[in-house]
């Protein structure tokens, strides 16, 4: 390994850090702008790309898991980019890890306020 070339455990705190920070967030995002990868219909199995809606007589869409696929993808896109640079992320306070996910809640509970106002 050479002088200039970061260790990998570098890479790795980096990686964990960015996505530990990353992944609340874009959940968060995902779901206030329905955003899934897919939908899952339960009543009949199917999956569909994106948001669909429910269909009449076959039961609710389920979009969390589409909105957890979002995150995934969303939080390892940050977290690789931020692990090619482990340098940038050695500057981030380990604090963001509790912070984000903490400052993310209320988002997420006006989110579903339509659930418990009606």
């Amino acid at each position: 390994m050479s002088a200039q070339e970061p260790a990998k455990p570098d890479r790795a705190l980096a990686f964990a850090l960015t996505f530990a920070i990353a992944a609340p967030v874009i959940y968060v995002i995902c779901e206030m702008k329905n955003w899934p990868v897919f939908t899952y219909h339960p009543g009949t199995g199917r999956l569909d790309w994106g948001w669909a809606a429910a269909v009449t007589d076959e039961g609710p869409a389920m979009y969390w898991f589409g909105w957890n696929l979002s995150m995934l993808i969303g939080g390892a896109v940050m977290a690789g980019l931020a692990a090619l640079a482990p340098g940038l992320a050695r500057r981030l306070p380990l604090s963001l890890t509790w912070l984000f996910p903490l400052a993310c809640i209320p988002l997420y509970l006006y989110a579903l306020k339509f659930y418990w106002l009606h």
